[in-house]
């Protein structure tokens, strides 16, 4: 068993201000997104300059931050908002959902393509690679807050957690930081390295973000108001995660069908053929 690490989930207090960690997560979170679009915008082709990424981070971090503690709000926590709905804004208590960010950013990216003129997975595409990293600061946060840990376990990297009871926990936040952070963002970065069918990068991030939530939502705890939704272990997170891996299957299959019309091979050159010789006529 391993000793939780204490963290204090504020970072720097002055006085009556106070920082904490998990802001300062996503601030990295839109920093890293900022600069590794300002990198996709220097590819050769890309149609993007510094005005339109800075743009679009400002865009998408209204759509995180809206869209997912509003999302938070209506799939997890319905009942405490209607209790005490100032908690809306109490984003450093943690408390935001993906699945409402992801709803956010959406509906961001299309109100960034009107102004732009950028088609709308033209854009998805785009900010895809973009979107693990702050994945994977996020689960860090709710890390240091303590929150969102797993079910009991025998492993010997399990942690009993502040609030969790006496039972040493999985660390599904590590789990997910590493998974649906680290990992789908090389797979992602990889996969857009080289010029892709439209929608195929964003399929390629919805179905392994899908995958990855619905696996290790199977030794996270699920919370104690909702418990399991159905089956005696379908949670809550699975069943939002679960039209994501369909929406992803279902882009990967409609860009690789339409690669064809979008990306015509080159015509084969026609032999060439000689003229034919002109007859003399006859003297």
């Amino acid at each position: 068993m391993l000793n939780y690490p204490l963290i204090d989930p504020v970072a720097i207090s002055l006085g009556p201000l106070k920082i904490h960690w998990y802001g300062i997560m996503y601030l990295i979170a839109f920093g890293a997104a900022w600069w590794l679009g300002r990198r996709r915008a220097r590819r050769p082709g890309s149609g993007w300059n510094d005005e339109q990424i800075s743009d679009l981070i400002f865009y998408g971090a209204l759509g995180v931050v809206l869209g997912g503690r509003i999302g938070y709000t209506l799939f997890y926590n319905f009942g405490h908002f209607i209790d005490d709905p100032m908690s809306i804004l109490r984003i450093w208590e943690g408390g935001m959902s993906f699945h409402g960010g992801l709803l956010g950013v959406l509906v961001a990216m299309w109100l960034f393509g009107r102004k732009y003129k950028h088609s709308f997975f033209a854009l998805t595409d785009f900010v895809a690679p973009l979107v693990p990293i702050g994945l994977a600061t996020g689960r860090l946060g709710n890390f240091i807050n303590g929150e969102l840990w797993g079910q009991p376990t025998n492993l010997p990297w399990g942690m009993v957690f502040p609030g969790g009871g006496p039972l040493p926990r999985h660390p599904s936040q590590l789990y997910e930081m590493f998974f649906e952070g680290i990992v789908l963002f090389i797979i992602v970065w990889i996969y857009s390295a080289k010029p892709r069918p439209r929608m195929a990068v964003s399929g390629v991030f919805a179905l392994g973000y899908g995958v990855f939530r619905f696996a290790v939502e199977f030794v996270r705890q699920p919370d104690e108001h909702l418990g399991f939704i159905a089956f005696g272990w379908l949670t809550q997170g699975q069943l939002l995660s679960a039209p994501l891996i369909l929406t992803g299957i279902v882009l990967l299959w409609l860009a690789y069908r339409r690669q064809p019309q979008a990306m015509p091979a080159s015509p084969e050159p026609k032999a060439k053929t000689r003229p034919k010789a002109r007859k003399k006529k006859a003297g």
